[in-house]
């Protein structure tokens, strides 16, 4: 029986640790997450996705707010003497000698195909490149940016229309898929660590508010890449009709709001205007023309 610790956040390390509690080798003896976050409209203290999950399943719950600053918290991790430590989007960088703690080592579950996309926006990035295909990567941490030694993958095709969000919750289930494999033929000697190849490394920086704006010059492909990558966030928006619109969806052939870019018409199928819920463009656009 495997002893794992559980380091992570947001709804993507959720197929990870569910696939950790439901393997019959496994034994989750602790989690730790992001401290609860304001969320909503009312700015609520909301616990994290992961925070949640182990709660309903009685695992300890740490939360440090800077994890290699605190070191009760690191205390607590050499108290439990875990076999691995596993971390799916934890959002902190852990110290050196966080990562001796385990017996076998730090094992991560990245959405790239290492070495592409190193960095905190990998799936985004593989969109806005207009990439065919991504995948996940498990690999060993060490103190780099997702720089250590690759154990496992999973690939998939990208489909012309997929956005960001729907592209990350595949390649969450491939992260849960291969995870329990990853760590049992690990620690059993079966699998050995593939060193990254530098040559190929690439990164996928963080993406920011101020990235949302389209630039309609460009040509159709990249701003329809643009549009689907950066669900849902940045987001995309535009100016239209003097309103500065969300742009949710867009296609590259009929039906929809056609606008004019570099190459030829784009097709708006989904949008939302100011203080407004998500609509069709088409029926936005037939409300602004009866005004």
């Amino acid at each position: 029986m495997l002893k794992i610790i559980f380091l992570g956040t947001p709804e993507f390390a959720l197929p990870s640790l569910n696939a950790l509690l439901a393997h019959p080798d496994m034994d989750v003896i602790g989690v730790m997450t992001q401290p609860d976050r304001p969320a909503g409209r009312g700015q609520k203290l909301t616990p994290s996705p992961v925070k949640v999950l182990a709660l309903e399943n009685q695992i300890p719950v740490m939360q440090p707010e800077r994890l290699r600053k605190e070191p009760e918290m690191i205390a607590w991790l050499h108290n439990f003497a875990p076999d691995f430590l596993v971390t799916a989007a934890f959002g902190q960088i852990l110290s050196q000698a966080i990562l001796d703690i385990p017996k076998h080592g730090t094992v991560n579950v990245h959405a790239s195909l290492l070495p592409a996309y190193r960095g905190p926006n990998p799936v985004q990035w593989a969109i806005l490149n207009g990439d065919a295909k991504t995948g996940v990567t498990t690999m060993l941490t060490d103190i780099g940016i997702d720089t250590g030694a690759m154990l496992l993958k999973a690939e998939t095709p990208i489909d012309p229309d997929e956005d960001a969000l729907a592209l990350t919750h595949r390649l969450a289930e491939l992260g849960g898929d291969i995870l329990p494999k990853t760590l049992l033929d690990y620690a059993q000697g079966r699998l050995t660590p593939q060193p990254q190849d530098e040559t190929l490394a690439t990164h996928a920086p963080k993406l920011e508010k101020t990235d949302a704006s389209i630039d309609w010059s460009r040509p159709a492909q990249v701003i329809h890449n643009k549009i689907r990558g950066q669900q849902p966030w940045p987001g995309a928006t535009a100016e239209i009709f003097d309103m500065l619109v969300k742009i949710l969806k867009t296609r590259l052939s009929p039906p929809g709001l056609m606008v004019q870019a570099q190459d030829g018409p784009l097709w708006i199928e989904k949008l939302q205007p100011p203080n407004k819920p998500p609509m069709s463009a088409k029926d936005w656009a037939n409300g602004i023309r009866k005004k």
